[in-house]
């Protein structure tokens, strides 16, 4: 089956980084929850800015979601309920917003992220402008042309009877 002692090796690094054990998926699962009544902050000045800008986006979905919540579904409860659980489900949910851009992991992930973001050269404003412009453009033109199809194909399939555009449009 194998061919040599280093096809084995291969193998095994290979199977083994892979697939993890149960136990080991146990334990990162436990030091997550563990991780969630923590209130350290995990590499404190490192990738500040997308771990920033992380937790803001994700205090903002659960914001949005709990306001959305008081408005439709709890719009017909007491003022307590209504108010109530959407503060609570905001609460929790902002815990966690600044918990798991702290849990390590993820944490070590965006600070890469940033790492990898100063490394890149970023066009200069006029550049971006053109490019801007040319993309703008282009998607323009495309939407022309699909709505000179559109209405080709319309006129088409109504002149040979394929399509009944009277009963499109609520008239026939």
């Amino acid at each position: 089956m194998f061919t040599g002692k280093k096809q084995s090796i291969q193998l095994q690094l290979r199977f083994h980084t892979r697939w993890q054990p149960v136990m080991a998926r146990a334990s990162e699962n436990a030091s997550f929850l563990s991780g969630m009544w923590s209130g350290g902050l995990y590499k404190r000045n490192q990738g500040r800015l997308t771990r920033q800008v992380t937790a803001l986006c994700l205090m903002a979905v659960v914001l949005w979601g709990a306001w959305s919540l008081s408005t439709t579904l709890l719009s017909d409860f007491d003022r307590p309920v209504r108010v109530g659980i959407p503060l609570a489900i905001a609460a929790l949910g902002l815990w966690f917003a600044f918990r798991v851009v702290n849990f390590p992991r993820f944490a070590d992930f965006l600070i890469s992220v940033e790492a990898e973001m100063d490394k890149v050269s970023w066009p200069d404003r006029t550049y971006l402008i053109r490019a801007t412009g040319v993309v703008l453009g282009v998607m323009i033109i495309m939407a022309a042309f699909l709505a000179v199809f559109d209405v080709f194909w319309f006129s088409l399939f109504d002149f040979i009877g394929f399509l009944d555009l009277d009963a499109l449009r609520g008239e026939g």
